[in-house]
């Protein structure tokens, strides 16, 4: 910003005619607001989220092949609940069976990735900030060189559902059973958060990764390489309300899914059209295990050969949810 001067001016050049101002190149008045988010440059800052809205969808990176959910291995609170009284939950470490879990896990994940036969392959780590999660990521990277890791990111809304600090077990095991007969979606716990709570920070974690995977955030400079696999390594629930918010799936879809042990792994695997599919890489039948209805894997399907932006009208629930369609079909 220049600095005018304060003192009154001779006398003698008030008499000159009116100078011409400099244009200023960064400050201009604009008609809407889309024109000023299209004029500014902020300084000289660059955000690859403003040239998004103007980049023809063509001219987009490729999509990562995988999303691929890791759920943390064992950990001293999987084998004792008593450890949540005197420890606090992000300070929670793996058992020696939970470290050679996430190994274990890593070294599926790198055979997996194999199978692609691609040369240019990399993966990009988001993980949890909590020890356990941590120390699965440390665990399960053993399996890649680093040429192969594009990179990590700690994310703290992967965290853990936060069951209110240090725990008291008895008061805790009532507080479980006053969940189950009050929905395990909505209950919150005291001082706590709720599965509803989880999926509000959720739903803000999708739209950073959406982002990412928009901008090609993750791929290093230069290179467009649809052989990108990332891997989210975080908790049960939290993976659980993830793909229920990717998925749009309801609160009673939820509430029959089942957690994914302990160094396991769900993947979702870029389909024919560009989408997101569970049956891409696994069976109907491991996918009932964690609780997938007909409904969903018939969604799923659908997804293997859906585009991006594509709705699917024909979606099931339509018919289980407005029940009043099986009378059009007697008319």
């Amino acid at each position: 910003m220049a600095i005018h001067s304060l003192t009154t001016p001779p006398a003698s050049s008030l008499l000159l005619p009116p100078r011409k101002l400099i244009k200023s190149s960064f400050i201009q008045c604009c008609k809407t607001q889309n024109e000023s988010i299209e004029l500014s440059t902020n300084g000289k800052a660059s955000f690859p989220e403003k040239s998004l809205q103007k980049q023809p969808s063509n001219n987009l990176p490729p999509r990562p092949r995988r999303i691929i959910l890791v759920r943390h291995g064992q950990s001293q609170g999987n084998v004792d609940e008593s450890v949540y009284t005197r420890i606090a939950d992000p300070k929670i470490a793996l058992t020696e069976k939970g470290k050679a879990q996430a190994e274990e896990c890593g070294k599926r994940i790198r055979e997996m990735i194999e199978k692609d036969e691609a040369d240019d392959w990399k993966v990009y780590f988001y993980v949890s900030p909590y020890k356990r999660t941590r120390e699965t990521l440390q665990n399960l990277a053993r399996a890649f060189e680093r040429s192969r890791i594009a990179g990590m990111r700690e994310e703290p809304r992967l965290r853990e559902q936060d069951f209110g600090n240090f725990q008291d077990r008895e008061r805790m095991r009532a507080e479980k059973a006053i969940r189950m007969l009050y929905g395990r979606f909505f209950f919150r716990f005291p001082n706590g958060e709720s599965a509803a709570d989880v999926y509000d920070r959720i739903t803000g974690f999708r739209e950073t990764l959406r982002a990412d995977i928009d901008i090609g955030r993750f791929q290093p400079p230069g290179e467009q390489s649809p052989n990108m696999n990332l891997v989210i390594v975080s908790h049960g629930l939290t993976l659980r309300v993830f793909l229920m918010r990717w998925y749009k799936w309801t609160v009673e879809q939820y509430e029959k899914l089942h957690n994914f042990g302990n160094g396991g792994m769900v993947v979702m695997e870029r389909g024919f059209g560009g989408r997101y599919s569970l049956l891409m890489h696994h069976t109907e039948e491991e996918l009932k295990e964690i609780g997938l209805t007909e409904e969903m894997l018939m969604d799923q399907e659908w997804q293997k050969f859906a585009r991006p932006g594509e709705l699917n009208y024909d979606f099931p629930m339509m018919n289980s949810f407005f029940t009043h369609f099986k009378h059009e079909d007697c008319q």
